[in-house]
């Protein structure tokens, strides 16, 4: 878009400038308040130009778009073309990018596959098994190891007789058949006892981690200090106690556990449909995403990921590059997600980020405090609202669609990625 402002207009707003910067100039020789505007011009001129121009190209950017009805997406790159000089028409040309005009397909065509997931005794069953685990005690034990003992050696590795860097360790605590070490390492393991040394050759393997260990045989020799089994507590009144269940023991427990299973899956449940959702969405509408509305994004993610992962030097953030299609993908569901709302009239429920927020602060040992200061936080409200809107934007394509049930273990469902 070029844009064109005539010089008189220009004009007038720099002699205004001035006065009024002659208002309350302070230069030697002179009264404040007293210096002649020429005095004036040759001191403040170029400055107060400058921002005129700035101030200009800002306002009547704005009025063009808004006469052309165009709706940007991000700032424009501004080249100015004439006029800046004195006496000068003064144009520039703004070069921006817009929102794409979306027509959104027939929902009624959408073919989405929903996870259907049930928790049964035996999926409540299986998690106490798990922290029995997480509770599980190791006891010495006067026997050979056995798969599933752990047992305490010290090793030392050779390769044509002689140590590699970290080849020798002592104390080291392995579970027999854990896949916790190289498998010719494991097999060594099993039938030892405490007291005995053995030595066993090892084979690595030729996609192991260490270049310099690929395809190599190593002799290991093995001393064993002592052998463990593991031992798992009764799930009785006192195991429930370890886990704040004070009253009700093992029944309460179970009602406990389940609860906690549910809220996890009914999370992953949203999460999966709604990417499945908007899968299909993208699938049938094609979407131009706006370069700057990428980018953007890609900032977004960048910056999420250095939070993760403890960085502040942005010098050593991950590459833009490993967020281009995360970032698209965001960015044409989004202009999908706008379309549909102001196509359907969807309004954000209120009601449910209140529930929604219930439900986020549950898990939490104050639950009232957590929610006291998620309703304070504006940021944190905002992400709230705009996951419900979202959840309101797939409920509405899927009274639409065509949609399957997919049945589902909650073990399976639940590891699945």
């Amino acid at each position: 878009m070029t844009i064109r402002v005539p010089s008189e207009e220009i004009e007038r707003e720099v002699e205004a400038r001035l006065q009024k910067v002659g208002r309350t100039a302070r230069l030697k020789g002179f009264r404040p308040g007293k210096v002649p505007l020429k005095v004036v011009r040759k001191h403040y001129g170029a400055q107060v130009r400058q921002e005129v121009l700035s101030d200009v190209i800002r306002v009547s950017y704005s009025r063009a778009v808004q006469q052309a009805q165009l709706n940007p997406a991000g700032g424009p790159q501004i080249e100015p073309l004439t006029g800046l000089t004195e006496g000068e028409d003064f144009s520039f040309r703004a070069t921006f990018e817009v929102f794409p005009e979306i027509k959104l397909n027939d929902l009624e065509k959408l073919e989405i596959a929903r996870p259907r997931v049930e928790i049964t005794e035996a999926d409540v069953d299986a998690m106490l098994e798990k922290l029995r685990e997480q509770r599980a005690e190791w006891r010495t034990v006067e026997r050979p190891a056995s798969k599933g003992d752990r047992v305490v050696v010290d090793f030392v590795g050779r390769i044509d007789g002689e140590p590699f860097q970290g080849s020798e360790s002592q104390e080291v605590r392995i579970v027999v058949g854990a896949g916790q070490v190289l498998e010719d390492f494991d097999r060594a393991l099993e039938g030892l006892s405490a007291g005995e040394t053995r030595t066993a050759k090892v084979q690595f393997p030729a996609d192991y981690p260490r270049e310099d260990l690929r395809g190599k045989q190593a002799d290991f020799e093995i001393k064993a200090h002592r052998v463990e089994e593991k031992v798992l507590p009764e799930v009785d009144a006192e195991f429930a106690k370890a886990f704040g269940v004070e009253e009700g023991g093992v029944e309460k427990l179970r009602v406990e556990v389940r609860a906690n299973m549910q809220r996890e899956l009914d999370e992953k449940l949203r999460a999966e449909t709604k990417t499945r959702t908007f899968d299909a969405l993208l699938a049938a509408n094609e979407v131009t995403t706006p370069r700057a509305l990428v980018s953007q994004e890609i900032r977004h993610l960048q910056a999420d990921a250095m939070s993760r992962l403890g960085i502040t030097d942005p010098a050593k953030a991950p590459p833009a590059e490993h967020f281009e299609a995360a970032a698209r993908r965001r960015v044409a569901v989004g202009l999908l997600v706008q379309e549909l709302i102001r196509a359907h009239g969807i309004e954000l429920d209120r009601a449910r980020v209140q529930r929604r927020v219930d439900e986020l602060v549950a898990p939490f040992e104050n639950p009232e405090e957590a929610a006291r200061l998620y309703r304070t936080s504006r940021e944190l409200m905002s992400q709230v609202e705009a996951s419900v809107l979202e959840d309101q934007v797939v409920e509405t394509i899927l009274e639409r669609a065509k949609v399957t049930d997919e049945p589902r273990s909650f073990e399976e469902f639940m590891a699945a990625g």
